[in-house]
């Protein structure tokens, strides 16, 4: 009968190992379930960024306001008959350059030895 149990065991183990440690185990599944998740959360903020860019295209293709958009801002071109104000920021004062001691004076205070 122990025998039996034995051999039982054994089987079981043997039918187990390819179940949790073989090419196809539970472990390896749930690896591949987390790069499948992380490959969609990649794949859909891609889609989001193409979606963008297609709206962009075609509405650069359809209606003049973006490309005037684009022509102000990227080109900075005006329209005919149009005044063009650039407002500057003011530089701030330039500061005094470090004074530089002459090549053969000493690093000591005057009057110290």
């Amino acid at each position: 009968m122990r025998l039996l149990t034995l051999i039982l065991v054994l089987l079981i183990a043997a039918l187990q190992y390819p179940l949790w440690l073989g090419k196809g185990s539970w472990l390896r599944v749930w690896e591949l379930n987390q790069q499948i998740d992380k490959q969609k959360g990649v794949n859909a903020s891609l889609k989001s960024r193409n979606d963008a860019l297609d709206a962009e295209v075609r509405d650069l293709k359809t209606g003049y306001a973006a490309i005037e958009e684009r022509a102000r801002s990227e080109l900075g071109m005006v329209k005919q008959d149009e005044v063009f104000y650039q407002v500057m920021q003011p530089s701030p004062a330039p500061k005094a350059p470090v004074p530089v001691p002459p090549a053969g004076a000493s690093a000591t205070q005057p009057g110290k030895p």
